[in-house]
């Protein structure tokens, strides 16, 4: 995902997406043990955006936090 489309993203998107993403990672982890991915690249395009998506999500955090 590009960052514009991860700032417009509300907090609880942003932690659904995360939970998919993780899943979905999982599920590769698994199906690599039974065949070798097409494309390896999978792997660390989710685990990079699954990090700023969580980075948004502690940016929106300390937002909050500041203004309180």
């Amino acid at each position: 995902m590009k960052k514009h489309e991860i700032a417009a993203l509300s907090k609880v998107e942003l932690v659904e997406r995360i939970r998919e993403l993780e899943d979905r990672l999982a599920d590769l982890k698994f199906y690599k043990a039974i065949e070798p991915p097409q494309n390896p690249m999978v792997f660390r395009n989710s685990r990079r955006d699954i990090a700023k998506m969580k980075t948004r999500l502690s940016q929106l955090a300390r937002e909050e936090q500041d203004n309180s």
